[in-house]
């Protein structure tokens, strides 16, 4: 029993390591791609789609990864997780649609951004995990 949960704790340990790295891959590529145009290339556009393909592609990788660090978690973690998921989705899915329908009928003075999306979508994870954990342990 116990070197099943030695081997089930490096497994997950391992998957997280994994995760991580993908994670910061994609953040550094993404980066990448938002500065490298102007700094780096001088706006080549082939270099600039590549590199958005490059993108992509280990975005692609930090999904499986992610999915597979999902599977490795306990039975009340991946629900906790999930849960936090399903309500990020959600408000993300309610409020973007609503900000995006501000910016098309000229209500709000600025443009709606991508980022400002992602921003709520973060913050509304933490929260949730945070009030999940908090409600289980």
């Amino acid at each position: 029993m116990k070197a099943e949960k030695n081997n089930w704790q490096s497994e997950l340990k391992k998957n997280t390591k994994a995760l991580a790295m993908w994670t910061f891959l994609w953040v550094f590529t993404l980066a990448f791609v938002a500065f490298g145009p102007k700094f780096i290339w001088n706006e080549n556009k082939i270099i600039t789609i590549v590199m958005i393909i490059v993108n992509t592609l280990v975005g692609v990788g930090m999904i499986l990864i992610n999915r597979k660090h999902l599977s490795s978690q306990d039975p009340l973690q991946r629900k906790i997780i999930m849960d936090a998921m399903a309500i990020t989705l959600g408000i993300t899915l309610i409020l973007g649609i609503s900000y995006s329908m501000l910016d098309i009928t000229n209500l709000i003075a600025f443009n709606a951004e991508i980022s400002h999306l992602v921003f709520i979508m973060g913050i509304t994870y933490l929260i949730a995990m945070l009030i999940g954990n908090a409600r289980y342990k």
